[in-house]
């Protein structure tokens, strides 16, 4: 069932404003305000989970039957994590890893 363009664009502009609204509300709850140790620790380690958490869905479903079912993919994961131990910048680490796999995938298996 097609939906209208009237409902198309509410529905944008819903996901919009609670997009904004989670981005802008910690720095209007604590502005001016010490933010507490638990939501410093939560900020410090939840890129980090969120990341191993993509690692594994990304790897979960690897068959180790022939090479070219599980050699890219680990290569891949390798480059990211050499790429992140030495530059220490995420972008260029989820770049690198996506390019490096994506040429393994189409030119070399």
């Amino acid at each position: 069932m097609p939906i209208s363009v009237t409902h198309s664009l509410l529905i944008i502009a819903v996901t919009v404003l609670c997009s904004l609204a989670e981005r802008w509300l910690p720095f209007l709850v604590f502005h001016g305000r010490e933010i507490p140790p638990l939501l410093r620790y939560v900020g410090a380690f939840l890129p980090m989970a969120v990341m191993t958490t993509l690692v594994f869905y990304c790897v979960r479903g690897i068959s180790f039957s022939a090479a070219a079912e599980w050699a890219p993919q680990v290569i891949a994961v390798a480059a990211t994590a050499a790429l992140h131990l030495w530059r220490r910048n995420m972008l260029l680490s989820i770049l690198g890893g996506t390019a490096c796999y994506m040429l393994l995938v189409q030119v070399v298996f």
